[in-house]
Order: C-alpha cells, then structure tokens, then sequence
C-alpha cells in the first residue's frame, strides 16, 4: 500500500523509514500535522497512520482533512493516553482502528494486514459492480465452424499467459465476450475484470477513467475516484475500440504497459498496478500508423498475441444456434423451449448480417416483443426479412456480388427508403449509428443520400 505516517518522535520517524518499505508497503513519513495535511494535498494514500498528539494540527484533525478529500482512504490512530473516550473520538472521525503507544511492529504489521484485505474486498466489490452493470449471463462462445473452433483454440493458448492480446473483428462480432473468456480461463480468474470501451468516452475524461483522480484535480473533481486500471488490480483490463484513444493517452497507456505504475490525475506519485491487458479493435492499425493516427511503438506494444474474430456472415452455420441462445437469453426460461421455425430460421440464414451479432440479438429482441409465446416465425421478424429481402434481390441482379457488396446494397437501399436519415436507417439495419458511418468510410464507396 501507499502509507503516511505522521509522528513528532524523531526516532520512531527513523523506524518507520525503515520498518514500512521492509514490509512491503511505498512510505511518506511526516513530522507534525501541518506537514501530513500538505503531504495530503498532493497524493492519495491507501492508509494514514498518525499520532494523535502533534504540534501544529492534531491526528484527529488530519484524519478529518484526509476524509475530505480522500474518503476511502484508512485511518490508524497511535496514541499514548489509553483511554476509551480517545479510543471514540478517533472511531467517530473515521479511523479504521487504532494503537496504544508504545507499540509492537508486529501490531503494526497485522493491522496493515487487515487495513490490506480490507481494500482488497471494496476493489472486488468495485469491479463486480461495474461488471454486473455491462455484462448479463456468463460467457459463452457460440458456434462449431473452423473459424470459431480456431478462436477458442488460441484462447486456451494465451489465456493461461500473462500475454497482452489484440483482439480484432468487425463491430458487433462478440470481442468483449472472448476477452471474457480469455479472463475466465486465466490464473487471474478470480480477480477482477473491467471494460471500457474507449470510444465511448469524451477525450477530457478517458485519463480521470483509466487512472483516477483526487478531489479537486480539474472543475468537476468533485470527490477522489478510483481508475479502472486500480480497480482491475491482479485482474484483466479489457480496452474495447483502442484505435479510438486520443494520440495523447497512447503515450500514457504506453508508459503504464512498460513501467506498470499510473499516475492519477492532480497526483505526482506513481502507483503500481499489476493488470493484464486485452485490447480490441475493428479499425486497421497498420493503416492508423501509417496516417500518424496511431503510435507505432503502443501497436508493437498491444499485439503481443492476435486473435481474429470472423464476420457473422463468414459464419452462417452457426445462426442458427446463436438464434435460439439468443432466444432463451431473451425470453428468460419462459417457453424458450418454443424455439425458432424453419421459416424464420432460413430468413435468418439468407441475411447478409452487415451488424454481425449484435444486429441478430437486435432482431431476436425485436422478435420476442412480437411473438412473446411458441415458436418464432418469419412474420415477427422486422420488415427488412420480408419477401424483398436483400439476397432475394440481389440473385435477380447480372453478374455475382461479393458479401461486401451486398453489405453495401442493404446499406444504401436502407438510406433511400429513409430519404439519406442514417439514424432510422442504422435502426432499421439493427446496427449502431456508429457502425453504418464507418461501413460508408471504410468502403470508400459514394453515399446515395446524404
């Protein structure tokens, strides 16, 4: 941990210099209360300990000034005066426990022990928190084509590693879900797993939401936060969309992969974090680099092991299965035995999938909405898998179109119908908005409506 200690006895000052790092704690030893509150004022500390009595400002009045602006950190109190009532005031102000002095280093070790677990139990409790809020059921990959058959094959590979891997596939394509995986098969599985999708996150926060900040570091540091990267300690950080981070957080995030320590934001220590790191993206990193949108060295860095996810439509075999998953996902046990009729099933096959996964759980939704009871049938599907449906239309057009082609059709036939509203085509898609920009930038195809 990150300790302050703070006593006006020079030679118990000396011991502690020494005592603290031996035990394996990182420590800043103050001599009075003036000193710990503007040691307080530049770094966070995991734990104080702090004599009650001290010239200038008291124990309980640093123990109060640390509470403000730092509430999750602990508080030990050393006193000489073997008192109840001193024993109260120092628990009423939030101290954790305290000692009568003089004390044996061994008390001191076993109460830091204790001071220890207990953080550790607030930081799983973080994680699973976060954890509950983005994910619901376990992890399952779905699907018995060679292409799936390779991806777990290489997840039983590097997941027992401390490897960083690069996680790459179309948006939609279920890369939070291997990263899951490949945390769940790992000798970190008990730890914590976090996710952050770093395109979803303004560029003036996603610094204050990797590595935390105290109170007061920028206008809306309201209250100490913890960074996802603390949170995740012993465990796996999962950093969704990485080729969007800004090329100034790149730097950052190179530094804390080489020198495991992160800096919070308005704090000059350093603090040392032990994470794995599983990062996804869909954009071209080789391309990034080369347009200077990218740091070479952090691409090096990330893409120690790669793993490719295929496209929905590189996979059709396993629809159907992903289908009825899906659907008990959905329906919740309630008749999802009902499953899903051949008409629906071959409507579901003949789709193009330009939203891969995510848009086939969209249509599942959007067909137990419409069909809450037996099986599911095509007429609950959306309207796009009507008679007019895309492939249908495209075996009457001369000559043979590619998959990216059809991708493109179903995109731009979307666009007319909608008079160019790309937000009522994106929904129509079952895509994100997101996704339907970047399938018209990366085609480098012209747009039929604005």
């Amino acid at each position: 941990m990150t300790l302050l200690f703070a006593d006006d006895e020079p030679s118990l000052q000396e011991l502690m210099k020494l005592e603290l790092p031996r035990l394996g704690h990182r420590a800043t030893v103050c001599p009075d209360g003036l000193t710990a509150v503007a040691a307080l004022e530049k770094n966070t500390y995991d734990c104080i300990i702090v004599d009650l009595d001290m010239p200038g400002l008291d124990g309980i009045g640093v123990i109060a000034k640390c509470k403000e602006t730092s509430p999750g950190t602990e508080a030990v109190v050393l006193t000489g005066k073997s008192s109840l009532e001193t024993a109260i005031a120092a628990l009423r102000h939030g101290a954790f426990d305290y000692l009568t002095k003089p004390c044996r280093l061994i008390e001191i070790e076993a109460l830091l022990k204790r001071v220890t677990e207990k953080k550790l139990l607030e930081q799983k409790y973080r994680a699973l928190e976060h954890q509950v809020r983005r994910l619901e059921g376990a992890p399952r990959l779905i699907g018995n084509t060679p292409a799936m058959q390779k991806v777990r094959m290489l997840i039983e590979r590097v997941a027992p590693t401390g490897s960083t891997v690069l996680i790459l596939g179309e948006t939609g394509t279920g890369k939070e879900l291997v990263a899951r995986s490949l945390h769940d098969h790992s000798t970190r599985a008990h730890m914590p797993f976090v996710a952050i999708n770093c395109g979803a996150l303004p560029e003036t926060l996603i610094e204050s939401e990797l590595f935390g900040h105290r109170k007061g570091a920028f206008t809306g540091a309201d209250d100490h936060r913890v960074g996802l990267f603390e949170v995740a300690h012993g465990g796996t950080i999962f950093l969704d969309e990485i080729g969007e981070l800004p090329k100034a957080m790149q730097a950052k995030l190179l530094r804390v992969l080489e020198s495991g320590e992160i800096r919070r934001v308005g704090e000059n220590k350093p603090v040392m974090v032990d994470v794995r790191v599983v990062c996804a993206t869909h954009r071209n990193l080789p391309e990034m680099v080369a347009a200077e949108e990218f740091r070479e060295d952090l691409m090096y860095r990330i893409n120690t092991f790669e793993i490719t996810l295929p496209a929905l439509r590189e996979r059709i075999e396993d629809v159907p299965e992903l289908a009825r998953h899906l659907l008990v996902r959905h329906r919740r046990g309630k008749d999802a035995d009902a499953g899903i009729a051949e008409d629906a099933i071959i409507a579901l096959c003949s789709h193009v999938w330009p939203g891969n996964v995510r848009e086939l759980a969209n249509v599942i939704e959007h067909a137990t909405i419409l069909c809450d009871s037996g099986p599911i049938h095509r007429e609950h599907l959306p309207s796009r898998f009507d008679s007019r449906q895309l492939v249908g239309a495209a075996r009457q057009k001369p000559g043979v179109m590619t998959l990216r082609e059809l991708e493109m059709e179903a995109i731009h036939d979307a666009l007319e119908r909608h008079a160019g509203n790309k937000p009522k085509a994106a929904d129509q898609l079952g895509i994100s908005l997101k996704t339907l920009y970047n399938k018209l930038n990366t085609t480098g195809a012209p747009e039929k409506a604005a």
